[in-house]
């Protein structure tokens, strides 16, 4: 099947929810299948991670022309108790440093 991303197999450090949080934070007018692409995932599993985001007040989107723009609430604090008091911002700023680095390292 053409666009299915090949399956990972093993546990990974982060979640497919962080994972597309990121994305959409690097791009706020990302399409789903751009998302998808990026994160290694199936079309119709970043549209359920995207409702599960929006359902929780992490993220929200208005309609522009054909596509999305997403915002996300940066102040949202993160779900698990180990995580108590960390908010989205904090976590993307990990996220953020850590690409960069990644991008540094391969020049």
């Amino acid at each position: 099947m053409e666009g299915v991303p090949e399956p990972h197999t093993g546990w990974t450090f982060l979640t497919n929810h962080a994972r597309v949080l990121a994305a959409i934070a690097d791009n706020h007018n990302a399409r789903i299948r751009d998302i998808a692409a990026h994160c290694r995932l199936t079309e119709r599993a970043v549209q359920k991670i995207i409702a599960d985001l929006e359902r929780d007040g992490y993220l929200s989107h208005t309609k522009e022309g054909r596509g999305n723009i997403y915002r996300i609430d940066p102040g949202k604090v993160l779900r698990h108790p180990a995580e108590a008091g960390l908010t989205v911002a904090s976590l993307l700023s990990l996220l953020v440093r850590a690409e960069a680095g990644h991008s540094e390292a391969g020049r």
